[in-house]
């Protein structure tokens, strides 16, 4: 017997944290019924697990995919208010995926989906620092020593951030606008557009372009490919994960 959000969490539908949210919401059933007690233990190989009423069991092929997402677009399996999510992206993927992380409705750029639990909880685990890039264009005129801000850590309502690596890229010629490379290891919620807010500019557009040594190189926006074996072997070993890797490591391209 296992707690619920752990067999969740292996079976790659949701990051432990998430599927504790999703338990507390109602929309986790064992054998039918709905259980919203954090404590709650089941047997995966005999109770029958089911979120959003989609049964989820070990996967029989652990599936990996980089997604360039583009914005009006949640980070999510699916949405209460009807919004299109990740997933909606990927509509010839027929197994249950789950977002590594979450990008906010308007932010763009690198997400990745998989079904492997083990590695999405250790690409998402503090204590790995997984690097994530980001682009913005916020208001004003970003100056030198808003960069050497951002790089020493700034003070946010949830505490200082770590030092980060800040480049600024251009600046609009009359000053309205400048353009900022910004990557950080933490995952606060709207990190980057509260650190940038913090020294005085308002994030007008957001991207993600690179995660975990990944990028977007050669794939669209609203587009994805499945990561090669490589790429997973690499994840898996900077995120603590055992390296096997299974042949065939993801999905046909889009």
């Amino acid at each position: 017997m296992e707690r619920l959000q752990k067999i969740i969490s292996k079976a790659g539908a949701a990051s432990r944290r998430e599927a504790e949210r999703l338990i507390l919401a109602g929309r986790v059933t064992v054998n039918g019924l709905t259980v919203t007690e954090l404590g709650t233990q089941a047997d995966a190989d005999r109770d029958v697990v089911a979120v959003d009423g989609v049964n989820i069991g070990a996967p029989k092929q652990k599936l990996y995919f980089l997604l360039n997402k583009p914005g009006k677009c949640i980070s999510a399996v699916r949405d209460d208010r009807g919004r299109r999510t990740v997933v909606d992206l990927l509509p010839e993927v027929e197994e249950y995926i789950y977002p590594v992380g979450r990008l906010d409705y308007d932010t763009e750029g690198l997400l990745l989906l998989t079904n492997d639990g083990e590695l999405m909880n250790g690409l998402l685990h503090p204590r790995y620092e997984i690097e994530k890039t980001y682009i913005a264009r916020a208001q004003g005129l970003v100056t030198a020593d808003d960069i050497r801000q951002l790089c020493r850590g700034v003070m946010l309502e949830d505490g200082m951030t770590a030092p980060a690596r800040a480049k600024l890229l251009e600046v609009a010629d009359n000053g309205a606008w400048s353009r900022v490379q910004l990557t950080i290891h933490e995952g606060r919620n709207r990190q980057v557009r509260r650190m940038l807010q913090a020294v005085g500019h308002r994030v007008q557009s957001l991207k993600r372009t690179a995660f975990a040594g990944l990028t977007l190189a050669g794939v669209p926006r609203g587009r994805y490919r499945s990561l090669t074996a490589g790429e997973v072997d690499r994840l898996k070993k900077i995120a603590g994960a055992a390296a096997e890797v299974p042949a065939g490591a993801g999905h046909k391209e889009s």
